[in-house]
């Protein structure tokens, strides 16, 4: 697969004429005189200012009070731009819990202070990143869709400045951001966008640029981050011509300010240069800084400054203008794990006819409805409520199941030994249950989504062949289990009906047996699950997309 071109040439004259979009990137240098060595093109310096947004919606509990005096800071955009014709809110459960969608975006608008910052002296907004941010309904549990800018998808009638309203059509994906042409962009057409192609209603949206995600860096101290490879001046800026003064070194490092914009703008110089190797850092980006805030906390006197200064480049729809109602939502999410608050990019593949990306369905479609059905992506019911005989929600809780007895103790040698946990039943967050009675045994363990078949009688162990002892040990945690030699690498545990018989998870009835009841959606392909980032992921993985480091 060849490395991907610009996907943008034509985006300046579409955002002249009401469609908008941006050229490829290849941004500024951290340093004065990368900066200064060539004018960038209007494109090409990028942020992602929305890991200021993420983690500021999931660390408002920490520091609820200043949000009265930011009240002020808050902007929000048209309810009016926002399309009539949308897909349905999600139903409240009987003790009024739903989930909640939350886009996010990160503009690279020039106006304000932000050409200081790396920003341009061109005019317009663009999108760079967005990320579809679903919270369950048990607000324990959160994955955040990456779309990639350069998608092709159907782009919606949009409202425009003058009150006009475009006639739609396909384009790329941060085309929709830059409908009108303004240094505010237009955060309504995106939302209407995104609703069009997930058919997932969008309850909030929320729009950061350069300076709230520069000012949270430096509150928190800096963000650990780490690269494969050191970074030079070229690297952020090609036009430099040359390699110029390192900017980043390799492996572990903390970055804040100019060094984080620097990391998580970065294309060129790191695997094909593509905007797949970008997302995947700013995954990584987001989840180390949303750990550090999880773990650490933040004093309201670190806190004030950092949110004075995002909520001054925040932009938001109306139902989150004012500073109580993003308090509101915050303390709604503080009991989110950093294990299971996820990260994935929507299925995608290049274009043939061009360096753009359309989504691959069904994959893609498979996504949308597990999030509709409030299924993670490893399989596990997230809605709230215990499933019924049927599979589907019922409408009161129930008394738990009986389990499996408590895990051995384990030993430490055993942390050594890593295991894939697949749900080879339909059973909703069996592969989970596994997962968590392997870590009891001190396995490193981790939920790796649907199995290939979900007919599993009995519970399997692959292992490759300098493994058997070690499977040995892990099939002890699984009585009747199957020891299996597989070609593959390591460990993989295919959880069958055996072992959901044993904690009372039976599978659910087909299509139509019973009614009323849900069919759960159909796994997710293994591109999907595979490539899933946890928040408490080693920084170091997943860092990057194709050859060239």
């Amino acid at each position: 697969m060849p490395p991907p071109r610009s996907g943008g040439r034509a985006e300046a004259r579409r955002a002249a004429q009401g469609k908008g979009g941006g050229k490829a990137d290849g941004g500024p240098g951290g340093r004065a005189a990368a900066r200064r060595s060539a004018k960038p093109k209007k494109n090409v310096k990028k942020i992602v200012a929305w890991s200021a947004a993420g983690v500021l919606v999931l660390i408002a509990g920490t520091g609820g009070a200043i949000y009265y005096k930011l009240n002020a800071n808050i902007k929000s955009f048209d309810a009016d731009a926002i399309a009539p014709d949308r897909p349905p809110e999600a139903k409240a459960d009987a003790d009024g819990n739903k989930p909640v969608n939350v886009l996010l975006i990160g503009s690279d608008s020039r106006g304000g202070n932000n050409s200081d910052l790396g920003g341009g002296e061109d005019g317009g907004a663009r999108s760079d990143t967005t990320i579809l941010l679903h919270v369950y309904a048990d607000h324990k549990h959160a994955v955040g869709i990456s779309i990639p800018r350069n998608a092709i998808v159907p782009i919606p009638s949009c409202k425009l400045p003058n009150g006009k309203w475009t006639k739609g059509g396909n384009d790329l994906f941060n085309a929709a951001f830059s409908v009108g042409g303004s240094d505010s962009g237009n955060p309504a057409c995106t939302q209407n966008t995104v609703e069009k192609v997930t058919g997932i209603r969008v309850d909030h949206t929320m729009v950061v640029d350069f300076n709230g995600f520069a000012a949270m860096t430096k509150a928190v101290n800096g963000v650990d981050v780490c690269l494969p490879k050191p970074i030079y001046e070229g690297d952020i800026n090609p036009n430099l011509h040359k390699k110029g003064n390192l900017v980043l070194p390799q492996g572990k490092q903390t970055v804040e300010g100019q060094q984080a914009l620097d990391y998580v703008r970065l294309r060129h110089g790191i695997g094909d240069g593509s905007d797949i190797g970008r997302m995947k850092r700013q995954q990584a980006f987001m989840s180390s800084l949303a750990t550090k805030m999880k773990k650490e906390g933040l004093s309201p006197t670190n806190l004030l400054p950092l949110a004075d200064a995002a909520t001054k480049s925040l932009t938001v729809d109306p139902g989150l203008d004012s500073a109580d109602k993003l308090l509101s939502f915050g303390l709604s999410l503080k009991n989110i794990d950093m294990h299971d608050l996820k990260f994935v990019t929507a299925p995608w593949r290049y274009r043939t006819q061009d360096a753009n990306i359309d989504l691959v369905q069904p994959d893609a479609n498979k996504l949308w409805e597990t999030l509709k059905a409030d299924q993670t992506i490893d399989g596990q019911n997230a809605t709230g409520q215990q499933p019924d005989a049927g599979g589907s929600p019922s409408a009161a809780p129930q008394q738990a199941a009986p389990s499996t007895p408590p895990a051995p103790a384990g030993d430490a040698s055993n942390a050594a030994i890593k295991v894939a946990v697949y749900n080879g039943t339909l059973a909703n967050g069996l592969a989970g249950k596994a997962t968590d009675l392997l870590k009891g045994a001190k396995f490193t363990a981790s939920t790796a989504g649907q199995a290939a078949s979900t007919k599993y009688k009995t519970t399997t162990i692959e292992y490759s062949s300098s493994q058997k002892a070690n499977a040995e040990k892990v099939a002890a945690l699984f009585p009747g289990a199957t020891l299996e030699p597989s070609s593959s690498r390591g460990i993989s545990v295919i959880v069958g009906q055996d072992f959901a018989a044993a904690n009372g998870m039976g599978a659910p009835t087909a299509a139509g047996s019973t009614p009323g009841t849900q069919t759960p959606p159909q796994p997710l392909p293994t591109t999907v699950t595979n490539d899933a980032r946890s928040a408490d992921d080693d920084i170091c993985a997943n860092t990057t997309y194709g050859s060239g480091g």
